[in-house]
């Protein structure tokens, strides 16, 4: 499959090249286009530790440093290509790949890697096309995620078509590799297909459905293959009371697919509300994800940081199931000194219980402050303390804390 989109990639080339000046070319030969683009530069520096009842204690520096370039546009095409290097800069840490170091989990091995390749075209205003190694993400990034929050983001070797008619817009992709997050040592090879489809009526109100077909040939993973159908409502910008208001509310099945040699039938639900008054924002959130008691409803490359705690304790999923019920605050002071720009505080308070049995799964605090230091520079302090519930099947308390510094071009 990877040398039908190698032909494809082609394929595009041609055609955009007899696109002409009816795509609204912007340069006027292939080399001034490459000299007109951007430089992409970025380096992220963390320093992790990660504790868990049961292991070692784990401690990681790591230096992620990007570096790419990003063309002009000439006939509607855009190209863009960009490596990755992580280094283990010292730390005791088992980083994923085998053998084991005896210490708990901070999966960001050393590795350097092309992290992006990809063409882009504008057929015209209403249709654009994407080959290559890239980046996808959807609505609130649960169900397909790029996962930046290792080291070692998540890319895949796609076709992308994306579809705008006034306030409908609609995504498809087929997706025949996945790589992921521990360097070259977990990529997936895949026949997934995902579309998203969406309507905006007005900013109160945006409906999605969508279908992500996932189908993965590795042996490893086949049983992660599954078909997700989905609906998603969404609304922000609401005036009411001073302040301002939002929600989403999204329901999913999942089942098995393709390649999968069980079966499965599992249920998502999930319903949020955010309000914004001044320097301060509030958000009560409710997600359940349904367990069978052999299986948790599971989402293969969604996100695995930005749900249910930064501390990871339910990063594979009970096969119970989980419901997940949150609180969190955060305050933007004003008063802010100049060089500590959008300085940000946050808190947010979980209460975890199995899905099928009820069984506590315990609480988690997480804490947040970030702010930037220059318009390139910015800082963050993340950490997320997980204490374990008394009921069957919880995970291990645990806590992860996270020191980071990135600097953008």
């Amino acid at each position: 499959m990877r040398k039908v989109l190698v032909r494809a990639l082609g394929a595009v080339a041609g055609a955009a090249s007899l696109a002409g000046v009816a795509n609204g070319e912007e340069a006027n030969t292939i080399s001034e286009a490459i000299s007109e683009g951007e430089l992409i530069a970025e380096a992220r520096l963390r320093y992790e530790t990660f504790e868990q009842v049961g292991q070692n204690d784990a401690d990681a520096l790591t230096l992620r440093s990007r570096l790419g370039w990003q063309t002009g546009t000439w006939n509607g095409l855009t190209a863009l290509v960009e490596f990755e290097d992580v280094r283990d800069l010292a730390g005791d840490y088992n980083d994923g790949i085998p053998p084991a170091e005896p210490y708990a989990s901070i999966p960001d091995p050393p590795g350097t890697e092309l992290n992006r390749l990809q063409l882009r075209w504008q057929v015209n205003q209403h249709l654009t096309t994407t080959l290559g190694r890239q980046t996808i993400s959807f609505d609130d990034s649960r169900f397909l995620d790029a996962s930046n929050s290792r080291q070692d983001a998540r890319t895949l070797d796609a076709l992308r078509a994306d579809v705008t008619l006034g306030g409908l817009k609609a995504t498809y992709a087929f997706v025949d590799h996945v790589n992921n997050t521990t360097a070259e040592y977990n990529d997936w090879e895949s026949e997934t297909h995902l579309l998203n489809v969406s309507q905006t009526f007005s900013d109160a109100f945006k409906l999605t459905g969508f279908a992500y077909m996932f189908d993965f040939d590795t042996p490893t993973v086949v049983n992660q293959s599954s078909r997700f159908l989905g609906v998603r409502a969404t609304g922000k910008e609401i005036e009411a009371f001073g302040a301002e208001w939002g929600y989403a509310v999204s329901y999913a099945n999942q089942e098995d697919y393709g390649s999968s040699t069980v079966e499965f039938g599992l249920d998502y639900m999930q319903a949020s509300v955010s309000v914004e008054y001044g320097e301060w924002a509030a958000q009560l959130w409710y997600e359940s994800l349904e367990g069978d008691g052999t299986r948790g409803f599971f989402v293969p490359i969604g996100s695995s940081n930005s749900f249910q705690g930064w501390a990871g304790a339910f990063s594979s999923k009970p096969a119970d199931g989980v419901v997940d019920r949150n609180i969190m605050v955060s305050y933007a002071p004003q008063w802010a000194l100049d060089y500590l720009g959008g300085l940000t505080f946050m808190a947010r308070y979980y209460d975890f219980e199995a899905e099928r049995t009820g069984a506590d799964y315990g609480e988690e605090w997480d804490l947040a402050v970030g702010a930037d230091i220059t318009d390139n520079l910015e800082f963050s302090i993340e950490r997320g303390d997980y204490d374990a519930g008394e009921g069957a099947g919880s995970p291990a308390s645990r806590t992860r804390t996270r020191f980071v510094l990135q600097y953008r071009l």
